[in-house]
């Protein structure tokens, strides 16, 4: 069930779609300038927009910067650095399989748009190939962030305490990936 929806954020009006679905978690997607967010069937109306004007500086923030990313030429991904990727991909997985004694079913690397990486409830983690060009460390920032989604399927204090206790740096880190 779809419902148009508009978010008011500093004297701007953004529409979005609302999608009601058998899902336990709060989404917010942004694609090709279009906000949709996935919310459980049986949550409030009033808790839907309390997650939406909660999310609100964040939503304004990647409409911005997909819209400056779309201006942008398409960095061209050389081989080296794919070849770099899957290294430091490769290497990431297995270090912190043995240190949070969890496995993915599956890795991949391909060009997503939505995130630097993700984790299904399948146990696969999949990762942007836009990451080739970033320095190592954010790669493994991001592959131990996916591999800790193998334990907590959330962004929840618990998730960041883990990821915390597995790499220190981690804000820093995170902070230079969106940048």
């Amino acid at each position: 069930m779809e419902e148009y929806q508009e978010l008011e954020y500093k004297g701007k009006v953004i529409p979005y779609t609302l999608v009601k679905s058998k899902i336990k978690n709060l989404y917010i997607y942004i694609k090709q300038g279009k906000v949709t967010v996935k919310v459980p069937y049986l949550l409030s109306k009033k808790r839907q927009q309390e997650f939406v004007n909660q999310k609100a500086e964040w939503i304004v923030k990647k409409l911005e910067e997909e819209k400056r990313n779309t201006n942008k030429k398409e960095e061209k991904v050389e081989e080296k650095d794919i070849e770099k990727l899957k290294k430091v991909v490769e290497n990431s997985i297995q270090k912190y399989s043995k240190i949070l004694k969890v496995y993915p079913n599956k890795v991949r690397i391909k060009d997503i748009k939505y995130a630097w990486g993700s984790c299904s409830a399948k146990k696969n983690i999949t990762i942007n190939l836009k990451l080739a060009t970033k320095d190592e460390r954010i790669i493994e920032y991001v592959v131990l962030h996916e591999m800790c989604h193998l334990i907590e399927m959330n962004h929840s204090e618990k998730f960041w305490k883990l990821v915390e206790e597995n790499m220190k740096d981690y804000k820093i880190l995170r902070k230079k990936l969106n940048n």
